[in-house]
């Protein structure tokens, strides 16, 4: 029975892979990748050399039924994200249904996500929590966050480093200067930084940074 396999790659240090994931790309037919420059790397760094092909979210619905026939076909094939596990914010979510839908064994591994140490990191309760992901850029955004308003559960979201003090500040009008969260990026890379504070000692801390790299935003709920 041929299956399709999820794998999940590093973060940042490159050495958070598995050893279970790097035989699980040796062995499969294929390695469907969101960039394919990006994971040459990882492969080369670990001596894969396997064939990769793209699959992203510009061509997801596309070449679907075409991986599903392959994997029909009794291919095995892996499926890795630039980073992280593949469908948490990134492309997955559509293939791994299809698989499902179709009978196709669908395995996936245990590995790196960037929210997880986020989480962790913050201090903030972790016994309950809600995964936001990325809010909407415009269109829907202001009512997603409302909704939130009352929610008492921690809540994560996913944001992009030239959109951090935009995004503290909304937070901040919303859910007042002196809810206390926490900012992690460049998680498990050479400058990782976590920080806490209220909303407002955030806003302050970031506005007088030039700020790279993945971010997760950590808010304690209501």
């Amino acid at each position: 029975m041929s299956k399709l396999y999820v794998v999940p790659t590093p973060i940042g240090n490159l050495e958070d892979m598995t050893f279970r994931a790097i035989n699980v790309l040796k062995e499969v037919d294929l390695i469907l990748a969101e960039d394919t420059r990006t994971s040459g790397f990882l492969l080369k760094h670990y001596e894969i050399k396997n064939k990769l092909q793209s699959y992203h979210k510009f061509n997801e619905h596309q070449q679907l039924k075409h991986y599903i026939e392959l994997l029909e076909s009794g291919q095995n094939i892996a499926l890795i994200s630039d980073a992280g596990t593949p469908a948490i914010s990134d492309p997955g979510f559509l293939l791994v249904r299809a698989c499902k839908e179709n009978n196709i064994d669908v395995e996936t591994l245990p590995g790196a996500t960037a929210f997880v140490p986020a989480l962790v990191n913050s201090g903030l309760p972790n016994d309950r929590f809600i995964f936001e992901g990325f809010l909407p850029v415009k269109k829907g955004r202001q009512k997603r966050l409302k909704a939130l308003l009352e929610e008492d559960k921690t809540m994560i979201f996913y944001e992009s480093p030239h959109r951090l003090i935009k995004a503290l500040e909304q937070f901040s009008e919303l859910f007042g200067a002196d809810r206390q969260a926490s900012v992690s990026r460049e998680i498990s890379k050479l400058h990782e930084e976590n920080i806490r504070g209220t909303l407002a000692e955030l806003i302050q801390h970031f506005k007088q940074k030039n700020v790279k790299g993945e971010i997760v935003i950590v808010l304690s709920g209501c």
